[in-house]
């Protein structure tokens, strides 16, 4: 199976929603990569995704997070790394925003959208964030 993630968003939530899904399918040998743009870039920023917000109103689930033992975004990003999900973080936005490859975390690929869609056309599932 290949799974083709499209991560627009950049909370906390989103996170997790990206994260899990991702490592759930890399853990049933299915094939997985996820395309950073706009505010998504911020899940794998080098500093960015160690403080993720939480939507207003919602800070509770954090301390749910830690009782429940779910990883952290930081912990989910390297296992996703480890599990081989292809990550791509959007040229176009990295350009606009004015970052670099280096700010994001190691074994990130950086690309356009026709990357993305070379990898999605023949993707089993397609997911967006």
């Amino acid at each position: 199976m290949k799974v083709a993630i499209i991560a627009a968003n950049g909370s906390m939530f989103d996170a997790y929603k990206v994260f899990n899904i991702a490592t759930a399918a890399a853990a049933t040998d299915a094939e997985v990569g996820i395309f950073f743009t706009f505010e998504g870039l911020n899940l794998i920023h080098k500093e960015a995704h160690k403080d993720l917000p939480l939507p207003a109103g919602k800070e509770h689930f954090q301390e749910g997070f830690q009782k429940a033992n779910i990883p952290s975004i930081e912990e989910l990003v390297s296992m996703a790394s480890e599990m081989g999900v292809k990550m791509i973080a959007c040229q176009m936005t990295m350009d606009v925003m004015s970052l670099e490859k280096e700010h994001f975390v190691e074994g990130i690929d950086v690309g356009g959208a026709v990357t993305f869609l070379t990898y999605a056309q023949d993707a089993d599932v397609t997911l967006t964030f």
